[in-house]
């Protein structure tokens, strides 16, 4: 059975919502479903180059995923979507069934001179989500929150194969790492509603406890890195 608070299941009145709220406001748990740890940065990264690059990471809910990077500066677009399937099951009612092969993910276009790939997989390593849950996060469990970075070059390949080995000999987790890595078949936005969903609805329950924690852990975390006003969608295009 399906977490009562997990995403799908806020659809109910708005009552409920205001009820659900209160009670997480007043009474519920102290912790989030995804505590940050403090991780090392990478040994190998790559170098500043010329030209906006992308990344496409997914760690359950997109909801959250984006709203880290979209506070986080050098980022110059992030995008909730799907990756790993294909195009014409890369709806959420169809990614939602866990049987497409997609998994809910963020396309992260950025300028390699105010932030490296590197960067980016330490904070989605660290704040945007806990990498040793396999087929889950939080309440949401199926393959489509699974967690996963899909490369566009080999040589973020290899940076991310590198980090993860590197993670894993340090033993920074409780638990060794699942986040696999493929290769980008294509990215397809989500539909609007998705989009810069967390600015749009922080007091949403769901908001408020899962997602919301882990922008104030990017600010405390890496304060270098964040920046207080959100670098919303601009722009959304399927790269397939």
């Amino acid at each position: 059975m399906r977490n009562p608070f997990g995403r799908n299941a806020l659809t109910v009145a708005a009552v409920a919502v205001t009820v659900a709220l209160s009670w997480f406001l007043a009474a519920g748990p102290t912790r989030a479903a995804e505590d940050a740890v403090i991780i090392p940065p990478p040994t190998l990264d790559a170098k500043a180059a010329d030209g906006i690059q992308t990344a496409v990471v997914a760690g359950g809910c997109f909801w959250g995923v984006q709203g880290v990077f979209q506070h986080t500066a050098g980022v110059v677009n992030a995008v909730s979507g799907y990756a790993g399937g294909a195009k014409g099951t890369a709806t959420y009612e169809t990614v939602s069934t866990g049987t497409t092969g997609h998994a809910e993910s963020v396309e992260i276009r950025f300028d390699p001179k105010q932030i490296s790939y590197g960067k980016i997989l330490q904070i989605f390593f660290s704040v945007a989500h806990d990498p040793t849950q396999l087929n889950r996060q939080g309440p949401d469990t199926g393959t489509q929150y699974r967690s996963e970075i899909f490369t566009l070059t080999d040589e973020q390949k290899t940076i991310a194969d590198a980090y993860i080995a590197q993670l894993d000999a340090a033993k920074v987790y409780n638990k060794p790492i699942v986040t696999k890595v493929g290769t980008l078949q294509g990215f397809f936005p989500a539909e609007a509603y998705h989009q810069n969903y967390l600015t749009l609805h922080p007091n949403q329950p769901y908001i408020a406890y899962y997602d919301l924690p882990k922008i104030r852990n990017l600010k405390t975390i890496f304060a270098g890195n964040y920046i207080e006003k959100p670098t919303l969608v601009s722009s959304v295009k399927a790269t397939d």
